[in-house]
């Protein structure tokens, strides 16, 4: 299946039902009265996030979603019957923005995540709710309202702790490999990755964080070269980015330092907050280098380019992989933000119960004192 991560939509909820002007007729009843009833609601549409998707292929094709109308108000007190509300399910990680006024509408972050993205119209009000003592015959009523209609632009984040970042052939699908269950594609030329990959990485048995693997980035990306910077989106809910660095290249006459370098400028021109992230060094492919000038390649380009921190590894022997993986997870899990703590609701109800009884002992108190006063 293709990865799409834009779509554009429109959403039209459904309009409300019309109010009903209606008289009860009955035999031997000649003053029946008004008996319209109410419209009913137009239903709504709702976005929720569904874990078990993970591309907007579903809103590539159609474009258009509407939610049932109402419907309209009878004689004999009968209410229109309200419209359904229309589900829409997306992927965990998809922003929802208003075209018109570039407002940000939902994100959903969570599995279970509901957003009402169009409201539906109220119901007009038949002629029973404007009779009154000097209005017996009324035949005003009021019409439905019209449901929201917007046209909307969804973009799908995708959620990791840890975002792979560098240029072609850097090895970042063969780290993911490495380390996780993924297994994207490898190969010998550049823009072998055309999608993000997602991949988990346990490093005990119940510690684990989540590594996203997008293209890789040229200079120039900016302005249309290469991918350009159309996955850079999915790095924004990192909270750590790896730049890897092919520190052997095959042509020689590349320069990995200025390539780098080049990078981290991409970065910045697209977003300064990406710019702004913890941002780590991972010299790869050391199997490449021979042993005894390992070493000083590696502390010349740290002292060039400088860096955070910096690791130098080789995905495809696995050399220094764990000792990384370790220093992610350590790192993931101080900047996790701390879960809710549930209130303890044996500790609740047994106050209530406290409450209760003290309420009760006082109320019985106090009417001792009553009656012992009547009694004198």
């Amino acid at each position: 299946m293709k990865f799409f991560d834009e779509a554009k939509i429109e959403v039209i909820a459904g309009d409300g039902g019309n109010g009903s002007a209606s008289f009860r007729r009955e035999k031997f009843i000649p003053f029946g009265g008004p008996d319209g009833g109410d419209g009913g609601r137009g239903g709504s549409i709702w976005a929720i996030a569904d874990r078990n998707l993970n591309t907007l292929i579903d809103f590539r094709y159609t474009r258009v979603f509407r939610a049932e109308s109402g419907e309209n108000g009878r004689g004999a007190d009968c209410y229109g019957k309200g419209g359904d509300d229309k589900e829409l399910r997306m992927p965990v990680g998809t922003t929802i923005t208003d075209q018109a006024t570039g407002e940000v509408i939902a994100d959903l972050d969570h599995d279970g995540a509901r957003a009402l993205i169009a409201k539906g119209g109220r119901g007009g009000l038949g002629n029973l709710h404007f009779k009154s003592s000097t209005n017996r015959a009324p035949r005003q009523t009021t019409p439905g309202e019209a449901g929201e209609r917007r046209e909307l632009k969804l973009e799908l984040k995708v959620l990791a702790d840890v975002g792979l970042l560098g240029m072609p052939n850097a090895g970042k699908s063969t780290f993911i490999r490495a380390v996780s269950a993924a297994r994207p594609k490898v190969a010998d030329y550049p823009f072998t990755t055309l999608a993000p990959n997602l991949g988990v990485v346990r490093v005990d048995t119940s510690r684990s964080f989540v590594i996203a693997d997008i293209p890789g980035l040229i200079e120039g990306a900016a302005d249309g070269a290469g991918l350009g910077h159309q996955f850079l989106r999915h790095l924004q809910r990192t909270r750590l980015l790896l730049h890897l660095v092919d520190l052997a290249p095959f042509d020689p006459d590349a320069d990995p330092l200025h390539d780098a370098r080049a990078i981290v400028e991409e970065l910045r021109r697209y977003d300064e907050a990406l710019y702004q992230k913890p941002r780590w060094l991972v010299l790869n492919k050391l199997d490449l280098i021979p042993e005894e000038e390992r070493e000083q390649r590696v502390r010349d380009f740290v002292d060039g380019f400088g860096a955070e921190r910096a690791f130098s590894i080789s995905a495809m022997t696995r050399e220094g992989c764990d000792a990384l993986c370790y220093a992610i997870m350590d790192h993931v899990e101080a900047t996790r933000p701390p879960e809710p703590v549930e209130p303890d609701v044996r500790h609740l109800e047994s106050a209530e119960e406290t409450d209760e009884t003290a309420n009760t002992g006082a109320n019985s108190g106090a009417n001792d004192e009553a009656d012992n006063g009547s009694a004198r």
